[in-house]
């Protein structure tokens, strides 16, 4: 019932793609309506694009995990008979004209609606970074450790706006661990895990041969590659011939990372750079196939979504603390992100008995496919909005994380 309900949804509004192809901007509000409605009004201000485009139309992001939880929460919303009204996040014109029981934001509306909302609605932060302040004054100071390092000032990438997101809701969803939340307990409000969903489902890869993949290792990740710690893999693998790297990244969108790590990205035998590649495409699962685990040393993430996607893929995540991912007793924390660090972590792996190799890789798979999932995630996001809405935030201290 629900999957044909978004189907006419979608349906309705596949037109509405089409005016986008012509210029029309996704700022929104695209308006859903529940087959019995009653429950009253939401805004969600997240994204528009899964409701206006197919994955196809809106490109490389049409596999985002943004993509499928702004869905899965619309989908739970709708279940629940209220009528939805999106917005884009960074929706800085969209006025309400309608009386909201809920308000969910990521960022950068709470501050600019949430006092026009009145003390009804029910306002909640959806959380996917650690706070801007944290996140900003960790990429400058990975972006000054590398200036210092090779003498190179590079562009700021994956920028945050300042915002009081946090301060002006009444309660905050994390797709993160420990490490995001503590980011935001200053504020002082009630905070509520939520997993984070990966945009692939895999099988578990019978017949791989570890034995053969144990020195080879996959970095994958999206904009800001110093941000996410690229450089800092590429300068320790550089320096472990004896090992491999393939690395899976928009690297043509950072011509100055590009140029600066040229030597490294094309010109060093154990490298791989491979570019941008899907998810879901048979190269991805061929190079996981090839590979133990994923190095990944980011200095702020909000649920490290590259990593749970490698572990969905199979592979043990060898990770520091700021990449936001639990990794239990199946995967290897780094102390730092040092270079040093990195590169004990990967003999660390590579150095593991055959056996303990592939149950670590089998328990990684198995966690992924419990946790980071959309039905888990759609579940997760039910369970606490049913608490809120009935209880009201912070009523139920077993929920909270």
């Amino acid at each position: 019932m629900r999957a044909a309900l978004m189907t006419r949804v979608r349906s309705r509004l596949r037109d509405a793609s089409r005016l986008f192809n012509k210029g029309k901007d996704l700022q929104g509000p695209v308006s859903l309506k529940p087959g019995a409605a009653g429950s009253g009004n939401v805004l969600l201000s997240f994204l528009t694009e899964p409701f206006l485009l197919t994955p196809a139309e809106a490109g490389l992001y049409g596999s985002h995990p943004h993509y499928g939880a702004s869905l899965e929460m619309a989908r739970a919303l709708l279940d629940l008979g209220y009528c939805v009204d999106v917005i884009r996040w960074n929706n800085s014109t969209f006025v309400p004209s309608k009386d909201y029981s809920i308000f969910i934001d990521a960022r950068m509306n709470l501050s600019r609606l949430g006092p026009q909302l009145g003390p009804s609605c029910l306002k909640i932060m959806y959380i996917e970074t650690a706070h801007w302040l944290f996140h900003m004054s960790a990429q400058y100071s990975r972006i000054q450790a590398l200036q210092q390092r090779r003498g190179v000032a590079l562009m700021p990438q994956k920028t945050l706006s300042p915002n009081s997101g946090i301060e002006n809701a009444d309660c905050g969803l994390c797709t993160g661990n420990e490490f995001s939340l503590s980011t935001y307990r200053f504020a002082n409000r009630p905070l509520y895990r939520i997993p984070a969903i990966s945009p692939i489902v895999c099988p578990w890869s019978e017949g791989k041969a570890f034995a053969s993949c144990r020195k080879r290792f996959l970095w994958l990740g999206s904009g800001g590659l110093v941000h996410k710690g690229l450089d800092l893999v590429l300068e320790a693998f550089a320096a472990m011939p004896e090992y491999e790297l393939f690395v899976c990244g928009p690297i043509d969108h950072e011509r100055d990372f590009q140029q600066e790590y040229r030597r490294e990205l094309y010109e060093t035998p154990n490298i791989h750079t491979l570019g941008w590649v899907e998810a879901s495409s048979p190269e991805f699962s061929d190079v996981a196939n090839r590979c133990s685990a994923v190095v990944y040393a980011s200095c702020s993430e909000g649920g490290g979504a590259s990593v749970i996607t490698c572990m969905h893929a199979g592979l043990i995540p060898i990770v520091n603390r700021e990449s936001s991912v639990d990794i239990e007793d199946f995967g290897i924390l780094l102390p730092s992100s040092s270079i040093e660090a990195i590169r004990d972590g990967v003999r660390a792996a590579a150095s593991l008995p055959l056996a303990d190799l592939e149950s670590r890789a089998r328990r990684a798979w198995e966690v992924a496919r419990e946790k980071y999932t959309r039905e888990r995630f759609s579940e997760r996001f039910r369970e606490v909005l049913k608490s809120l809405t009935t209880n009201g935030p912070g009523a139920d201290p077993a929920l909270q994380s």
